[in-house]
């Protein structure tokens, strides 16, 4: 198991799951808080890196794309210290995330995970019900509905509407942005036969605000609305059966694979006995890799 926890918060790679789980520190970001902890299957993870600065640096984890509502909804606008697949590292615990990055990706060779887009998510979203409140009203969803309550900050077209609810099955589709500049940020329900939208501030299926940069956890909402519109795959597809003329390959394969596995708990237990420096590990694991791809 590939472990670091610091000020940040926690992240543990067990080769199956990677844990992660904020820190409680005033410096991590409240929306990280909200979250909470997330388990992230290895299929769901496209990429690791640990990204060196003065400071320390950042232990950054990359998903596929279909695999996690939210990092769908957001398309990489939440940056640095609001990403919950961000980890900062201090400076004397570099090590440790470049040893943990190397660890997922080296697991995500042996169990040749694509790099493309998943058929449909493998992460829930966050749970419901969920509600967040900003700018000129307060959303809620329970898992069916969807209710937009309207604030003293909200136009008059909102105001004479009154609070808006919709069954989930007449949405189409969800949108969030941050609030950018002169920009509204905005969390927009997107209904089925509904009229073209209009701005932000006044159309009706539409939370908007222009001070706070996030909009609080609107993008919670956002994430757990576009879980429940794509849902979770309850079975993997079937595949087809492996050809006899194949089975030997296979088998020789799992074989090499097994040894793989093998050999690099061999040397990560040396490592963690201190056996190993960083610098002779990481050696000798690029020294095994090659001579295994031969």
């Amino acid at each position: 198991m590939a472990e670091i926890s610091v000020s940040d918060g926690s992240w543990m790679f067990d080769s199956e799951i990677l844990r992660i789980v904020p820190g409680g520190d005033s410096d991590v970001h409240e929306l990280r808080k909200t979250l909470g902890e997330l388990r992230i299957p290895l299929a769901a993870i496209s990429g690791a890196s640990f990204e060196p600065s003065r400071k320390g640096g950042n232990l950054q984890l990359r998903l596929r794309p279909g695999a996690d509502p939210l990092t769908d909804v957001v398309a990489g606008r939440l940056s640095g210290s609001v990403d919950p697949y961000r980890l900062a590292v201090p400076k004397g615990r570099t090590g440790a995330a470049e040893y943990f990055a190397d660890e997922v990706r080296t697991q995500l060779m042996l169990e040749q995970v694509p790099s493309g887009p998943c058929e449909s998510f493998l992460l829930p979203g966050p749970a419901v019900p969920v509600s967040a409140s900003a700018g000129d009203g307060t959303v809620s969803f329970d898992g069916e509905r969807i209710r937009l309550e309207w604030s003293v900050f909200a136009k008059s077209v909102k105001e004479e509407a009154g609070p808006q609810t919709f069954p989930l099955r007449d949405v189409e589709g969800v949108e969030w942005a941050p609030q950018t500049g002169v920009g509204y940020g905005r969390l927009r329900f997107r209904l089925r036969g509904a009229a073209p939208a209009v701005a932000p501030e006044k159309d009706l299926h539409c939370l908007s605000w222009g001070v706070q940069r996030y909009g609080g956890s609107t993008v919670l909402v956002a994430a757990a609305v576009l879980a429940r519109l794509s849902p979770r795959a309850e079975e993997p597809p079937t595949l087809p059966p492996t050809p006899p003329d194949d089975r030997r390959q296979r088998l020789e394969a799992l074989e090499d694979h097994d040894l793989l596995v093998r050999r690099l708990t061999e040397l990560g237990d040396l490592h963690r006995s201190g056996v190993l420096t960083d610098e002779e590990f990481s050696s000798a694991k690029r020294s095994l890799l090659r001579r295994m791809e031969l």
